[in-house]
């Protein structure tokens, strides 16, 4: 029998902090979200427990994910990417994470904010997300839309309701608890 998220991350030295601090939180502001966004995208092909460990070099690297400045980026930005040792160096990746924070921006234009955006579309089924995910923004599919989504807390299943993260993260209110399908 495979144990849950909750069980395994407490304590461990990535997945812990992961877990009681960030995973399912509601997030609100324009820079974490592409940043989740963008760990998701990393996240593609490899284990979560890589994209923890590189996520303070990917911070650095991306300019904590200002939507602003990585929308800036060019050629020799890219490159300048491809070349950090201490991120994962995969050219579509790296150019996906780019082009979505040039999203985020007409986002910004358009709703206010990426949240905004967000809310504006909540709720919805997974499936009609993915389908808006996949109109909107390049290198998001099913399961990085999902994790995406779980990690800001609009869609359920992030923690196990036995899971005293669970009961925390309710007190805040998130977008998975306001209206449901």
């Amino acid at each position: 029998m495979s144990r849950s998220y909750c069980e395994l991350a407490p304590g461990h030295p990535f997945h812990g902090a992961w877990h009681d601090t960030e995973y399912g939180f509601p997030v609100r502001d324009d820079a974490a979200l592409l940043e989740r966004l963008a760990l998701e995208i990393n996240q593609a092909g490899l284990s979560w427990l890589i994209v923890l460990k590189k996520r303070a070099a990917l911070a650095r690297a991306f300019q904590g994910f200002d939507p602003d400045a990585v929308a800036r980026y060019g050629p020799a930005d890219e490159q300048r990417l491809l070349n950090d040792p201490g991120i994962i160096r995969n050219r579509r990746k790296i150019q996906a994470i780019i082009e979505n924070a040039r999203r985020v921006l007409a986002i910004r234009d358009e709703a206010g904010s990426f949240a905004a955006w967000l809310d504006a579309h909540h709720p919805r089924a997974k499936e009609d997300w993915v389908k808006l995910f996949k109109k909107t923004f390049t290198f998001t599919g099913s399961e990085i839309t999902g994790e995406f989504l779980l990690s800001t807390g609009y869609l359920p299943g992030a923690h196990e309701p036995w899971c005293p993260v669970y009961r925390r993260i309710a007190r805040l209110d998130p977008p998975r608890t306001r209206g449901r399908l």
